[in-house]
C-alpha cells in the first residue's frame, strides 16, 4: 500500500505529492465551495485517471492531527494486493432509503468483500435508514454524513463524478486487506431514564408524556437560555427496542410553539432516553483508549479514516486537536490519518457487524494490506 496527499486552496491550487498517478483510490474531503464544482473533480480525474474517486463536503478536513478549513484535501492510495469498487446513487424525495441501500449493498457483496466505506448527503438522506439497509453487506461498514461547516445549508457527495446533493457513495474494499473499526464517545449519562412517548423521525414532541422541550430545559437550567447551541453539550442517549442498542443523538433545533426537540438522527417513539454530559478530558481520553483497538497488526504503512462529529469540534473548542494527537500517538507515524468533521457517523455497534448512525462520536477505521 502506498499513500500520498494533496491539498487545494484558493491561493495555491493543488499542492503536495503527485507521484501516484496509477492510484486505485482517491478520498477527497472539502470545506470550500470549490469541492462541488466540476473543475474540482476534473482536476482530480486528470491527476488520477484510473482511480475510484469518493468524497464529500465537510465541516473541516483532517490530516494527521492538523485541522484545515477553506480547502480541499485529497488522499490517494495504491494497493498491492487489494481492489475497490465504487457505487454512487442519488436518493429521490420520499424514496425508501433502507430498501435502496440494501439494493446497493447486495451489488457490493462478495466473498472477497472485507469492508465498506459509506458517505451520504448530511441533510437530505435518512442516515438511520441508510445504515439499516447497508447491513446487507455482511461486513463492517463505516463512514460519515457530509458536512457544511456550521451553515447547515447544503451538503455534497462525490462518486466518480462531480459532487451532487442527495447522493450516496459506497466503496467496497476487496482482497488482502484488513479493516479494524471502532467509535468512541466520552459522554456520560445522567438523570432518570425516561420514555419517548411521541416522536416522528428526528423530532421528539413528548418524553414521559410531557412536552419534550420543557423537560429538556428543566435539566439544563440557566443554560437553556442559549438553546439550541448549548444542546451540543447535552446530547441524548437513546436505547431502541427490541434491539437494546444505545445510540447518541445531538440536538439541532428547538421549536417553542410545538415544545419539540429536533435531533441529528432519528429517535424512535417507544425508545428510552437519558441526557448526557461530559468534560473535555473525558472526550480526549475516550479517543486515546479507542485508538488502541484499531492499531494495525504490522508496523507498516496503513491508512486510518476518521469520521468525527462537528459537535465534538464545537465542544472541544481550542483543544480540538488534542483528541487527534491522542489518536495519532497511539497509531504511530506509519499510519496516515485522514478524514473530516461530519454531521453524523456511520459505524458498528460494539464488536458486531451491525451498522448504525451515531452523533457526537469519533469513528476510526484502519486499513492495511
Amino acid at each position: 500500500m502506498q499513500i500520498s496527499t494533496l491539498r487545494w486552496t484558493p491561493a495555491s491550487n493543488w499542492t503536495g505529492e503527485t507521484d501516484l498517478a496509477d492510484a486505485h483510490l482517491v478520498l477527497v474531503f472539502g470545506e470550500h465551495g470549490h469541492f462541488h464544482t466540476p473543475e474540482c473533480f476534473d482536476a482530480l480525474r486528470a491527476k488520477f485517471p484510473t482511480a475510484s474517486i469518493i468524497g464529500c463536503s465537510s465541516s473541516g478536513n483532517l490530516l494527521g492531527s492538523q485541522i484545515t478549513d477553506g480547502d480541499v484535501l485529497a488522499t490517494a492510495v495504491r494497493f498491492d494486493r487489494s481492489s475497490v469498487r465504487l457505487i454512487g446513487a442519488q436518493i429521490q424525495p420520499g424514496e425508501d432509503v433502507s430498501a435502496r441501500a440494501r439494493e446497493l449493498a447486495l451489488k457490493l457483496k462478495s466473498p472477497e468483500l472485507r469492508h465498506v466505506i459509506a458517505l451520504c448527503d448530511g441533510l437530505n438522506v435518512s442516515a438511520t435508514q441508510l445504515a439499516d439497509g447497508l447491513n446487507a453487506c455482511g461486513v463492517t461498514v463505516t463512514g460519515g454524513l457530509a458536512g457544511d461547516a456550521d451553515r447547515f445549508q447544503a451538503t455534497w457527495v462525490m462518486a466518480d463524478s462531480p459532487a451532487r446533493q442527495n447522493q450516496v457513495a459506497l466503496l467496497g474494499l476487496y482482497g488482502d486487506i484488513a479493516a479494524k473499526s471502532i467509535f468512541c464517545t466520552g459522554w456520560t449519562e445522567f438523570g432518570a431514564e425516561r420514555l419517548v412517548t411521541r416522536a416522528t423521525g428526528k423530532v421528539v414532541y413528548e418524553i414521559d408524556s410531557q412536552p419534550a422541550l420543557g423537560l429538556y430545559k428543566k435539566y439544563l437550567g440557566e443554560l437553556s437560555s442559549s438553546l439550541p447551541a448549548s444542546g451540543m453539550r447535552f446530547p441524548l442517549s437513546i436505547t431502541t427496542k427490541p434491539s437494546g442498542h444505545t445510540l447518541t443523538r445531538t440536538l439541532l433545533a428547538v421549536d417553542e410553539a410545538a415544545q419539540s426537540l429536533t435531533f441529528a438522527g432519528e429517535v424512535p417513539q417507544g425508545s428510552t432516553c437519558r441526557l448526557m454530559r461530559t468534560n473535555i478530558d473525558h472526550l480526549i481520553t475516550s479517543v486515546d483508549t479507542a485508538s488502541r483497538a484499531v492499531i494495525p497488526a504490522k508496523r507498516d504503512t496503513a491508512l486510518c479514516l476518521v469520521f468525527t462529529c462537528v459537535g465534538r469540534r464545537i465542544v472541544l473548542g481550542q483543544m480540538v486537536d488534542e483528541e487527534l494527537e491522542a489518536a495519532q500517538r497511539q497509531l504511530g507515524d506509519q499510519v496516515v490519518m485522514t478524514g473530516f468533521y461530519s454531521y453524523g457517523e456511520l459505524g458498528p455497534l460494539g464488536k458486531g457487524l451491525v451498522c448504525d448512525l451515531h452523533n457526537q462520536t469519533m469513528c476510526m477505521t484502519t486499513l492495511q494490506e
